[in-house]
């Protein structure tokens, strides 16, 4: 599952009982065998991610952090629900085996699921790749979140997944507290959107599932086609606006990533890799839009929202609990996000 990212030992601060969680698969996942041997993905800001090797098949567990947590925040048994609920459609998702919340066990709640076979690719540019594989990757990047937003809420049992209607004012409302709750400076731009963006609301009111952090480093691809074979960390996951997921995934072309990089400046017509209008025209199609309106607004709220997020990184890097070191590296970047937003409605 990890072209790109790092396997490493099991951090000191995420340390479990392994016999505790050995015995609970045993009785738990059908045809679970040992011995079990652990370690930990690099990534994994929110919910720390475990490799878990047998020697039949590996699997891989998400959990919630240890240490003081932010209200609703690291919801693995919504990630839960939603990956299992899924596998019933063709959006690409991993099979789940188990959920345990008896915090008894290891510490936290957590989930299994399968390990995937292929690529996580963390840069947007997909350096190395030729212009037909770079834009094969994106179209079915593309297709993935189509299908996710066409998928019919109802029908695989997740219409109590979330509110529907009055996503964007609850979603302003709710990361405004998350953002208040982790500030540790006052930042001019996240104050203008904080006001800005309730009083600017879009008309349309669409509800579908929405995965809520989409984007190329959270799909894993197939290891030698052009093609996404599972979408991963749907912990922001609900039922919501199906274009703040498409703004979050179209942000990389509006800004560079400290670690990751993005598409700005890119040539697009070279790499093969779509233009941010051909991107969103694609979407379209395949979700039966026309078009869409206030675009500028659908970005702005993401850049907001990822703000919010990146300040809770950086607050859990200082307090000692996030799930990686970069957490500490991200209070330039809080700012830059808002202040970025704030460009795009401030005229």
């Amino acid at each position: 599952m990890s072209d790109g990212v790092e396997i490493i030992p099991v951090r000191e601060m995420h340390k479990f009982n392994e016999g505790a969680l050995f015995d609970y698969l045993t009785e738990n996942v059908d045809g679970f065998k040992g011995p079990l041997q652990i370690s930990q993905f690099q990534g994994g800001q929110s919910n720390p991610t475990f490799l878990l090797h047998t020697p039949e098949r590996d699997y891989v567990m998400r959990k919630k952090p240890p240490g003081n947590l932010l209200p609703s925040a690291h919801a693995v048994d919504r990630e839960y629900r939603v990956i299992s609920a899924l596998q019933q459609t063709d959006v690409p998702v991993p099979r789940t085996f188990c959920l345990c919340e008896d915090d008894s066990i290891i510490g936290t709640a957590f989930y299994i699921m399968e390990k995937v076979e292929g690529r996580i690719i963390l840069s947007p540019e997909i350096q190395g790749s030729e212009p037909s594989m770079r834009a094969a990757i994106y179209d079915s990047l593309n297709d993935a979140l189509a299908k996710l937003h066409n998928v019919d809420t109802d029908a695989v049992g997740l219409s109590d997944f979330g509110k529907k209607g009055n996503y964007f004012e609850r979603q302003i409302g709710r990361w405004t507290k998350q953002y208040r709750a982790s500030q540790t400076d006052n930042l001019e731009a996240m104050e203008n959107l904080i006001k800005w963006l309730p009083e600017n609301l879009p008309d349309s009111d669409d509800s579908t599932i929405v995965h809520g952090d989409y984007r190329l480093g959270n799909v894993i691809v197939h290891p030698t086609k052009p093609e996404v074979v599972a979408v991963l960390d749907w912990e922001l996951s609900t039922i919501g606006h199906p274009l703040s997921d498409l703004a979050y995934n179209c942000m990389n072309y509006h800004y560079m990533h400290p670690r990751n990089g993005g598409l700005v400046g890119v040539d697009f017509k070279a790499t093969g890799i779509p233009t941010e209008q051909e991107y969103i025209d694609a979407y379209c199609k395949r979700t039966g839009r026309a078009g869409i309106d206030n675009w500028e607004f659908y970005l702005a709220f993401s850049l907001f929202r990822t703000a919010a997020i990146v300040q809770g990184v950086y607050k859990r890097g200082l307090d000692g609990n996030a799930s990686s070191k970069v957490g500490e590296e991200y209070a330039v970047f809080t700012n830059m996000l808002a202040t970025l937003g704030w460009q795009k409605v401030d005229s």
